[in-house]
């Protein structure tokens, strides 16, 4: 129940935006939410898809709506991320959750395995809206950047879009399903680890 009370004014939050803005309004959510404001995507897209099935919005609309959104909001830190610099993630990282140790982290995957990382991050709940920052920092390129995000969003949006149809009226109970979401992500994660295993057995 604290949860629940806790998420009801975001809740309500986000369904004003959407239902006064429509498609703009998805766009901007989502802009807030990549630009590392705490708007949770698993509210925004599951919403949208049910605006689907009352005929308000149409999929198409929403799904790219949403994905711009997280491109322009994750370009926006990709860039922050290069102007402040990595002494400043590490001096003021603590303050939006962010410890050094996940920097040295990130941006050892980083360079070990490239830009793929920003995609994977994407399709990671919590992650996805870190992942630009090291990205930035450790400037990756920009391009290629542009189109993992791109991607990531795509396919992650899609499924919370794809959830919120099917939920219909009870797409508030979105959160009883987020432990699939959870698993998704977890497959992701092992078929990520496996392909780096392959790459490392086979160099």
């Amino acid at each position: 129940m604290a949860i629940v009370e806790i998420l009801a004014p975001i809740v309500h939050f986000i369904m004003s935006i959407i239902s006064d803005l429509g498609y703009g309004g998805i766009f901007l959510l989502m802009v807030l939410e990549s630009a590392l404001i705490p708007i949770p995507s698993e509210i925004i897209m599951p919403y949208s898809g049910f605006l689907v099935t009352t005929g308000s919005l149409g999929s198409v609309g929403v799904i790219l709506a949403g994905s711009l959104g997280n491109l322009v909001g994750s370009t926006a830190i990709y860039f922050l991320g290069i102007k402040l610099g990595r002494a400043f993630l590490i001096k003021y990282g603590k303050y939006i959750f962010f410890r050094p140790k996940h920097l040295v982290f990130t941006e050892e995957l980083f360079r070990k395995y490239g830009e793929k990382i920003v995609f994977v991050g994407r399709l990671l709940p919590v992650v996805r809206t870190y992942v630009s920052l090291p990205a930035g920092i450790g400037r990756t390129n920009f391009f290629k950047f542009t189109v993992y995000t791109l991607a990531g969003s795509l396919i992650w949006n899609t499924i919370l879009t794809y959830a919120g149809l099917q939920l219909g009226h009870n797409w508030r109970h979105i959160e009883q399903y987020s432990r699939y979401l959870d698993i998704l992500a977890v497959i992701v994660i092992i078929a990520f680890a496996i392909w780096i295993l392959y790459c490392i057995r086979k160099k």
